[in-house]
């Protein structure tokens, strides 16, 4: 079997591969879109392992690069200086900057090109409607209202701060609102605030964040199929401030990414820990939902090619079976041939009931726990913020309840026993 080793290739220097496959998983109906992307490493030399993770370093959408600078009033061949060095600002965009999201930094910086400490005020003005004899309505009169007589007909109602600068005042001054506002937009969104501010094309890349590398976790054992590497990825589709937005990564692979053709940099990022047990003959249980499926396939791939004798129990589900059961003639293979004993799927939008992984594993508790008291390790693939916490308390909950301890011995046989030190309870969340 091959293992990870340090290479040449880095994010720095990243490995131009192309793909062999690239195509969507789901059945019909589904409203999701996840692809199953193969990746050709060719004479790259790179190695990897079960349980490692591709980084894969996207490029901007260039229809997405075309309406900024169009947005912001540039057109792309003004020279930036970036981390990478000198570029135009068009490549700057396109491979050396992070434009989906804003980055706090730049929102900072905008305080360098307000009006100053204090708030600057224009009086705001009304204008009562006076009609003429014969009802032509007098044409509207604008001015600052600073040091002018005020028309007949107009009275002063209040002032205002430029409603630039008071977003900029709250933003920064509230964090709350800081982290909503960048959350949710991108620069074009930006420039509908603070667009009249002004920049110069240097000014308008200061502060944005570095482009980065995607990392995945791969879902293929490196002796299934020698010189590639496969991917289990969920493209972001979304539509927010009345633009379709697509995920930066994520958009770059299923739309501008063609088999055989487009160059894509990559390179291997290593786990120390996410790894199978060194005795093949150990059971192991895998809760991944989604594509948290991806490292379980290629630990499965992995123990049915090393012959392995120890158990395998996995956990999957998603919104649907006809849509969302991904890998399913595989699995199928696997448990007719006896590499995969257990195979619980949970489906949450098929019956009147949402039913998630962590229901299964509290309905199948007591064998749950007794894998584990027999030295079982423990997986997690997936989401950190809702599965990974369920799956984790339902764990707590099955050792107090299985294993006769109390909740407080339950917790601490989990997060030092199993986690710390025997290290057979492992996580790969996202």
């Amino acid at each position: 079997m091959l293992v990870s080793t340090m290479s040449d290739w880095s994010a720095k220097n990243p490995y131009s591969s192309k793909l062999t496959e690239n195509y969507v998983l789901n059945g019909e109906g589904s409203r999701k879109e996840t692809r199953h992307i193969v990746f050709d490493l060719g004479d790259s030399g790179l190695e990897y392992k079960a349980g490692d993770a591709l980084g894969v370093i996207p490029r901007c959408p260039p229809e997405l690069v075309e309406r900024l600078l169009s947005t912001a009033n540039f057109s792309g061949d003004e020279m930036v200086e970036t981390h990478l060095g000198e570029a135009t600002l068009k490549e700057a965009l396109t491979d050396h900057l992070e434009i989906h999201r804003i980055s706090k930094k730049w929102i900072q910086n905008l305080g360098n090109r307000m009006g100053g400490d204090e708030p600057v005020e224009i009086a705001i003005t009304r204008r009562h409607r006076v009609s003429t004899e014969n009802g032509t309505v007098l044409v509207d009169w604008s001015g600052s209202g600073e040091g002018e007589d005020i028309p007949q007909g107009y009275e002063e109602i209040g002032a205002a701060c430029d409603p630039a600068e008071a977003l900029w005042r709250d933003l920064t001054g509230n964090a709350d609102a800081m982290e909503d506002y960048i959350w949710s937009r991108d620069y074009i969104d930006a420039m509908d605030d603070f667009g009249h501010i002004g920049f110069t094309a240097q000014q308008f890349v200061d502060g944005m964040d570095r482009l980065k590398p995607r990392l995945y976790s791969i879902a293929s054992s490196p002796d299934h199929e020698p010189g590639t590497v496969h991917l289990t990825v969920g493209i972001v589709r979304y539509s927010h401030h009345e633009r379709d937005r697509t995920g930066l990564c994520t958009g770059f692979l299923a739309d501008r990414c063609d088999v055989e053709d487009t160059e894509i940099g990559v390179f291997m990022s290593p786990t120390r820990s996410f790894i199978l047990p060194e005795d093949g003959n150990t059971d192991c249980i895998m809760v991944g939902p989604g594509t948290g499926i991806a490292p379980f396939r290629a630990y499965l791939q992995q123990r049915d090619l090393n012959g392995d004798k120890g158990r395998n129990w996995l956990f999957f589900g998603d919104w649907t079976e006809e849509g969302e059961y991904y890998y399913q003639e595989e699995m199928d293979d696997w448990k007719d041939r006896g590499v995969l004993d257990r195979h619980d799927l949970a489906w949450s939008r098929d019956g009147a009931e949402k039913v998630y992984v962590q229901h299964l594993m509290a309905k199948h508790g007591e064998e749950i726990w007794n894998w584990i008291d027999g030295g079982a390790y423990f997986y997690v693939c997936g989401d950190k913020n809702y599965m990974a916490k369920d799956v984790h308390s339902t764990l707590i909950e099955i050792c107090a309840e299985h294993g006769g301890m109390s909740p407080e011995e339950a917790k601490e046989f989990v997060e030092v026993g199993m986690m710390k030190t025997d290290k057979r309870y492992l996580r790969d969340v996202y």
